[in-house]
């Protein structure tokens, strides 16, 4: 990987990167309208941190990886969606002589407080390979919607 010093073509990202603002979650089913987004372009690995603080006892929240291949809106073909969501893969049963079905779906994590206090964790690297141009991170509240918490997301690409 080339030296951001001496790489011909700059990353219009600089770390750590702010993908969501600390800020109430909206409850579920609904999500961020808005999820603030970033341009990756040239990244290869992402960590995101988030920091949680439950507003009630049994709070959690999800939360979603959205990435985009497309470095605008306009660069998007007619019938292809401009944001795709992380996936989960299950491999099926092999058996010899027969065809195997896989399985594979959108996917979204959820996070339950263990204490009233602020909580942060780290998950990553999640492997960008440079490939991707845009990300963001979508979130809401899942445990106690009701009384939803608060929910700071930043990121470190590399």
């Amino acid at each position: 990987m080339a030296l951001p010093i001496l790489d011909a073509h700059p990353r219009g990202w600089q770390n750590p990167v702010v993908l969501r603002a600390d800020a109430i979650l909206p409850a579920a089913p609904a999500w961020d309208a808005t999820p603030s987004e970033s341009s990756a372009s040239g990244a290869h690995n992402l960590t995101l941190n988030f920091t949680y603080i439950r507003g009630a006892a049994g709070g959690a929240f999800d939360w979603q990886l959205q990435i985009s291949i497309y470095a605008v809106a306009a660069n998007v073909p007619t019938g292809a969606d401009e944001w795709v969501t992380q996936s989960i893969y299950a491999p099926g049963v092999v058996a010899a002589g027969a065809d195997t079905g896989s399985r594979v779906q959108r996917e979204f994590n959820t996070y339950q407080a263990v204490g009233a206090t602020a909580e942060s964790f780290p998950i990553g690297p999640i492997e960008l390979s440079g490939t991707v141009e845009r990300i963001r991170v979508r979130a809401r509240e899942s445990g106690v919607v009701g009384d939803p918490g608060t929910l700071q997301i930043t990121a470190e690409m590399f």
